[in-house]
């Protein structure tokens, strides 16, 4: 019976011996989660810290300059060059051009006069391809033809039919054009311009533009083929504004802009000019006469110049917006009476 007792307490320190080792490996574990969870957090971040640096990588590569060779800034650098250069000429061009040096500018076209010569004026009549009855007319009236054409040209005074190239280049229409030419060298040919009803707006700005690299004038004068012209009184007229730049001379008017289809005279463009649907002043279509200095700046801007429906609203609206000086003679008014008038209705 007392063999119980001994039997007993081994097996109380046994499991307190027990309990005390199991202490230590829990706080080994423990200790071991934490470190585990601060490695995993760390790695994390760090993975967390590598994209972001990558993306920054990334976008800073997309920026980043590219290393040239010597070859390849040389080249840079010459095109920088040439790119200024060309700046430059361009810029004295368009410097040059408005000074009058123009290209072709004293070729005088089957004038007689000399080099350094100034006209008083070319006159530019409108004509078509069905108008060579028209055309005969005024050489017998008031044109003159001939020799007297080239006495005219001594005293200052260039006149021409001006007329653009058919839309079929070398057909017949051109090659009737230049038999007549031929014969009677009266004509302005305009290369650049197609002679036809839609392109009709567009003639002024060809014509301009030609004669002012063709001929050094004082005025260049537009007229339409269906007026008659008192010559001596239009040179008379020219002859007291001599030196004056920046002239816009005519027959100023105004009037409604036909906004309806299919009438005559109508406007596509009728509501660039306001509620009140009515033109600003500009010179009649029958007769308008520019400066030296108004004519070359059609010449020079003639790419960006818009036009309307109409070539005498296109020509006012490029003056309209320049220091040009708008002069309303009644004399180029022209009517059925040739009463103190400059031109007559043919």
């Amino acid at each position: 019976m007392e063999s119980l007792p001994t039997t007993v307490k081994p097996e109380r320190r046994g499991r307190s011996k027990t309990l005390q080792t199991s202490n230590p490996s829990m706080l080994m574990a423990f200790f071991s989660c934490l470190a585990w969870l601060y490695v995993a957090g760390r790695l994390w971040q760090d993975a967390e810290n590598r994209k972001l640096l990558a993306n920054l990588l990334q976008k800073n590569a997309a920026q980043r300059p590219m290393i040239l060779s010597v070859e390849d800034k040389l080249q840079v650098l010459g095109c920088k060059d040439l790119e200024r250069r060309i700046v430059e000429v361009e810029m004295d061009l368009t410097l040059a051009k408005s000074q009058g040096y123009l290209k072709n500018q004293l070729r005088q076209s089957g004038s007689s006069s000399g080099p350094g010569h100034k006209l008083l004026a070319v006159i530019g009549v409108y004509t078509g391809f069905g108008s060579r009855l028209k055309r005969n007319v005024f050489r017998g009236s008031w044109m003159p033809k001939g020799d007297a054409l080239k006495k005219l040209e001594e005293r200052g005074v260039v006149i021409r039919f001006v007329i653009g190239r058919s839309a079929n280049r070398g057909d017949s229409l051109d090659r009737n054009i230049d038999k007549e030419n031929h014969s009677t060298k009266d004509f302005l040919i305009l290369e650049g311009h197609e002679e036809a009803d839609e392109e009709f707006p567009k003639k002024a700005k060809f014509f301009f533009s030609t004669a002012v690299q063709n001929w050094d004038a004082e005025f260049y004068v537009k007229v339409d083929d269906n007026i008659d012209l008192d010559l001596e009184g239009l040179i008379g007229l020219l002859e007291r504004r001599r030196g004056q730049d920046g002239t816009y001379i005519g027959c100023m008017k105004s009037g409604d802009v036909i906004a309806d289809e299919g009438k005559q005279w109508y406007e596509p463009e009728w509501w660039k000019f306001g509620d009140e649907k009515s033109y600003f002043r500009h010179a009649s279509g029958s007769l308008i006469i520019l400066s030296k200095n108004l004519a070359q700046y059609v010449n020079i801007n003639s790419a960006s110049l818009k036009t309307y429906a109409h070539d005498d609203i296109s020509v006012g609206s490029w003056m309209i917006g320049l220091q040009a000086t708008h002069i309303d003679d009644s004399r180029l008014c022209c009517s059925s009476s040739r009463q103190e008038k400059v031109c007559s209705v043919a």
